[in-house]
This record gives C-alpha cells, sequence and structure tokens, in this order.
C-alpha cells in the first residue's frame, strides 16, 4: 500500500482532502492511504436532511463548517482533536473491502495494546466504547473508505454541533454522547496525534507518492 504524501501548504479544510479521495480513485491502480486533520466540521452522510441532523445555529456561532459527503451514514464532527483514515482502492468488491480494511485498522490498535474490535455497523470500539466511524463510497472503477479516529476530540462540540433539538442540548445528552465515545488520549495512548498518524502510516504503508503543485490545482478545481 502506498502512503500519499500532501505538500506542506495545501488547503486543510475538510472538503479538500474528500476531493483528494475522489481525485486518486478517478486513475486508482494500487491501493492507497493518508490520513489527516481538519478544522471544526460536521460531515453529513450523502442521504441526510442537514436542518434535521445539524444544529445550524450552534455551528455558525462557532465557525463550525457544514458539509455533504458522497457516501452514506450519520453526521460525523471533527476537529483538530480527530484523525481521519482515507483508503482508496481498485478493489470494487465493496463488502469485502471495507470489512478487511477496519480489520486492519483494529488490529493496529490492538497493537497499540487497546481491546479493539469492528462492530457490525463500521464502527471499530475499544471495551464498549467507540474510537472509529467509518463509511464507504462506492465508484464503478474504485472504492473509497473513510473513517475517524477519536485521539483528543471536544465531545461538547460533537453533542452540540449535530444535535439540532432543544431537548437534546440538555446536559443528559451531551452526556449521552460521552458515554458512547471515547478518545484513545483519555484511554493512555502516549503518543500525540502526528505520532498516531505516523503509527497507522509506517504500519500499513510500504511505499509513497508524493502530491505535486499540478495534482494540488486540480484537485482544488475539483473540489470546486
Amino acid at each position: 500500500m502506498k502512503k500519499v504524501v500532501i505538500p506542506a501548504g495545501a488547503p486543510d479544510r475538510l472538503t479538500f482532502f474528500l476531493a483528494v479521495e475522489e481525485y486518486l480513485a478517478k486513475s486508482v491502480k494500487e491501493e492507497l492511504f493518508f490520513t489527516w486533520q481538519s478544522p471544526p466540521t460536521v460531515i453529513c452522510g450523502r442521504n441526510q436532511v442537514i436542518e434535521n441532523e445539524v444544529n445550524l445555529d450552534y455551528c455558525r456561532e462557532n465557525g463550525i463548517a457544514v458539509v455533504r459527503r458522497k457516501s452514506g451514514g450519520g453526521c460525523v464532527y471533527s476537529d483538530r482533536g480527530n484523525v481521519m483514515l482515507s483508503f482508496i482502492t481498485p478493489d470494487t468488491r465493496v463488502e469485502k473491502v471495507f470489512a478487511g480494511f477496519l480489520e486492519k485498522i483494529a488490529q493496529i490498535l490492538r497493537g497499540l495494546g487497546f481491546d479493539a474490535a469492528r462492530t457490525e455497523h463500521n464502527d471499530i470500539l475499544v471495551g464498549e466504547r467507540k474510537v472509529s466511524g467509518n463509511a464507504c463510497h462506492a465508484l464503478p472503477n474504485a472504492t473509497i473508505v473513510h473513517g475517524t479516529m477519536l485521539y483528543d476530540l471536544d465531545f461538547e462540540a460533537l453533542a452540540r454541533s449535530t444535535t439540532p433539538s432543544a431537548e437534546k442540548l440538555a446536559k443528559h445528552g451531551v452526556q449521552s454522547v460521552r458515554q458512547r465515545v471515547v478518545n484513545l488520549k483519555s484511554l493512555g495512548l502516549k503518543t500525540d496525534a502526528a505520532g498516531l498518524r505516523r503509527y497507522f502510516e509506517e504500519r500499513l504503508c510500504d511505499s509513497e507518492m508524493v502530491l505535486t503543485a499540478d495534482d494540488i490545482e486540480k484537485i482544488v478545481k475539483f473540489e470546486n
């Protein structure tokens, strides 16, 4: 598997990284992987009604971007305390690709000493608490899998940005979210987010490809 290197100075907004995935998928000939982080953003699934899933007032007041992805699944909040994982492969056997990639991620976490397991809902749990949520986007010639890895996410912002009703914004709603998810940092992970990214890249990849300035220019046009 090749690590995709995005040069310093490239945009770091979430929509740019989603565009990187699709740009690479257009002509993918081998398995590719990269990790990334972005400013606070809510990402909604392909079929979701944003107004029903997102507290838009809270997002506007707190500078949180709201975007839609092409894969399915639910709303996800991400900030720089979250490490995103992107996997692109020419293999179009979607279920096999999805399950295989998630199992690799769970194995890597087990190598860090965590009791990690993937679930039928495409999450990865440590114990009974979620540390990673994932979604899949099937294309005619490729499969894209992308997911979260909770390192030090702001759970308060997660609960408030993805919960539109006043009732769910009450304290018990925030606590409910916190009971279901957990950060690796709070579980005792000894490295920082940059170290966690390197750990995944080193265990999944044996070579690399560096995106050029021309690639970045094309990706930005593709994004827009």
